[in-house]
Formats: C-alpha cells, structure tokens, sequence
C-alpha cells in the first residue's frame, strides 16, 4: 500500500528525515512513535502528499501502485483528494457550518454530486452515533463529538489510506479510548490502512506495527 525508499527532508540546514525507508501492507495499522524533533509529523506529512520529500539518489515513493514523485500538483491534489483521508488532533472543523456540511466538503471538491454526498455523510454520521448531530455547528458539539465528524470527514471519499496526527491528543479519556477502538473497527469493516503519530502509548501499542521514530530515521531495535 505505501512504499517509501531513502526520504530525506531538509529545512534549511536542519536535516529533519535522513533517509527513511518504509513499507506498509493494505489493511494494517501502524503507529509511529517517538520523542518530539524526531521528525514523525514530517515522515506523516510527506507520506500523505501534504509536503515534498528533498530530491536525492534512489528516493521512492508509491501509494496504492501510483508513483507520487511523478505527478504534478494537479494529479497529486486530485490523488489525495480521493485516496487519502487526514484526521488531526484539533479536529479542523469549519466552524461557519453544520457536521452535515463539513463532512462534504472533500466530496464536493471531488464533484460528486450533492445528494449522493449527503446520503453517503449522514450513513457515516450516523454509523459513528452522531444521527442526532448532524445539523449541529462545531461549537455545539463536544470534543469527542468534534473528532468523530472529522473522522466522517475523512471517510466521505472511501479513501484507502487514512493519516491521523495525534488525534486523540486534545480528547479526554474516555472519548480517547473510544476514538481508539472505532480505528480498528473502521479497518475491520472498510479495509483501510491506517497511519497513526501518537504520544499515546496505549494506542500505539495497540496498533499492528509500532514504528519507533529517532532523530530522524525509523530505528530498527
């Protein structure tokens, strides 16, 4: 499903990734771990097309058989559109519009029609218990509530791939662990491969893989 050789990212002089080599089956949950400055935001970030990798000798990087170095920003935008889905620790919502709303948007910038968009988000909101939500604005919902409609929102395109960043990191326990379990329920039943940074030691230990992340390298200990 994804497959990256010889990643290295620079900022500056600050050599952030320095040569990080990955393979990640369909279908498996694999966190990634270790202390800040590491560099897992940047591998995350590059892995879901958001940020470029330096260019250097024998860099690779395909997701579900694409090649994404090669493509250029339009492939790449509609790429990710379609076949990549981002949760982040502080939801993102917009907060001018209702849960309903804000699942759309990804479809709405693939074009997919309105109604079967709003089918498809209300089945989502209501498979993730927020039947009763759905016409309700960001401020309005809890935290935990918050996160599961940016969960929605990341599967309105049935991506293949899901990216989360820290994404129980603002929640409390309970809707912490809640969100953890729905992760492995959701690739149980959809098939989706996720890629998950945490701090969260008893998510990470959780997950299929845990990749341990050390000044910039995936350490092999």
């Amino acid at each position: 499903m994804i497959q990256a050789k010889n990643l290295h990212k620079y900022y500056d002089q600050l050599h952030v990734l320095k040569g990080v080599d990955l393979h990640i089956q369909k279908g498996e949950i694999v966190s990634i771990v270790g202390a800040s400055g590491a560099g897992k935001t940047t591998l995350l970030q590059i892995l879901g097309t958001l940020d470029k990798p330096n260019s250097d000798i024998g860099i690779e990087l395909r997701i579900n058989n694409e090649d994404i170095l090669s493509m250029n920003d339009k492939n790449l935008s509609r790429f990710r559109n379609l076949n990549l889905g981002f949760i982040f620790q502080f939801h993102q919502l917009l907060p001018e519009f209702t849960a309903l709303e804000n699942v759309c948007i990804p479809a709405y910038i693939a074009k997919k029609s309105k109604k079967e968009t709003e089918e498809e988000a209300i089945k989502l909101l209501t498979y993730l218990g927020l039947s009763h939500r759905i016409n309700h604005k960001p401020s309005e919902l809890s935290g935990g509530e918050q996160q599961r409609v940016a969960v929605a929102r990341a599967l309105i395109n049935k991506p293949a791939v899901i990216f989360a960043d820290e994404p129980s990191g603002n929640l409390d326990t309970h809707s912490a662990e809640n969100l953890h379990q729905l992760f492995f329920k959701l690739r149980d039943e959809f098939g989706q491969t996720f890629v998950i940074v945490t701090h969260n030691e008893e998510l990470a230990n959780m997950a299929d893989r845990k990749l341990v992340m050390i000044d910039g390298l995936i350490s092999n200990s």
